[in-house]
């Protein structure tokens, strides 16, 4: 007895979840997808900084001053898109009770709060030419700021808690409160009167930003994106192998992996 297409597409689908959950075929998986998402890296990072630093011209006001952006706007955007990764990760493993999760979880608190240091430091740079000070209490750099000790508060929590499942389900839980703030940054601007530019790529409507410009930072945006997968899938291998170094999967695995 064969099922109907729609239970088969849910069976699929059940079935594939259930096999990112399987460390072995994540490691697998993982360890495949690594050197693509390295070389993408490598690919736009080299394209991107051409077009930022050479190709794109100085801008009428700030000259050359403004090409920080190439570098501060990617990761502000990615800052707020690895929390989003961050807490759906550990809701996941919150309510499945995936180990995977929360090791995806992990990896990706460090990279947010790297890239989230990342763009405050080169705000502050850009910000001291433009506004004449390093640091002003705006809604955006505040918001911002409380996204930086989220992530080092959970990494905070993670590691003062030995048992993993309990580190994992408490980080999670923090991850998910925080998740508020991300709103608060991306309106801030307009919820507020703040020294903070407005949006120019993501607003609606015309990007008012010179095509000469947009193209080299969208592409330093993928660049981001393909340096934030490398790193999380490096990431999930090593807290594999560390996490389940007693398991036998483990023993198969040949001495170059």
């Amino acid at each position: 007895m064969s099922l109907p297409r729609s239970g088969q597409s849910a069976f699929s689908l059940t079935r594939a979840f259930h096999r990112l959950g399987s460390p072995p075929h994540v490691y697998r998986l993982a360890t495949q997808l690594t050197p693509w998402f390295a070389w993408a890296a490598v690919a736009c990072f080299g394209i991107g900084l051409y077009g930022a630093l050479i190709a794109a011209p100085p801008d009428y006001q700030q000259g050359h001053a403004y090409r920080i952006i190439f570098v501060h706007v990617p990761a502000a955007w990615l800052s707020m898109a690895v929390y989003v990764v961050f807490a759906i990760s550990g809701a996941v493993g919150l309510v499945w009770h995936i180990k995977v999760s929360f090791i995806v979880a992990r990896t990706s608190a460090l990279v947010g709060a790297a890239y989230t240091f990342l763009a405050l430091a080169t705000g502050s740079i850009w910000g001291k030419p433009m506004w004449g000070t390093w640091w002003v209490w705006d809604a955006r750099l505040t918001s911002e700021l409380v996204l930086l000790l989220l992530y080092l508060g959970y990494l905070a929590l993670d590691s003062a808690i030995d048992d993993r499942r309990t580190a994992g389900r408490a980080g999670a839980v923090l991850a998910l409160v925080g998740l508020v703030n991300l709103p608060i940054i991306h309106y801030s601007v307009e919820w507020w009167n703040t020294l903070h530019q407005g949006a120019t790529v993501t607003k609606l409507g015309a990007p008012s930003i010179h095509i000469d410009m947009l193209v080299p930072l969208l592409i330093m945006a993928i660049a981001f994106k393909m340096h934030y997968l490398t790193v999380l899938v490096l990431g999930v291998r090593a807290g594999l192998l560390k996490q389940e170094k007693h398991s036998s999967w483990i023993r198969t695995l040949s001495p170059a992996r």
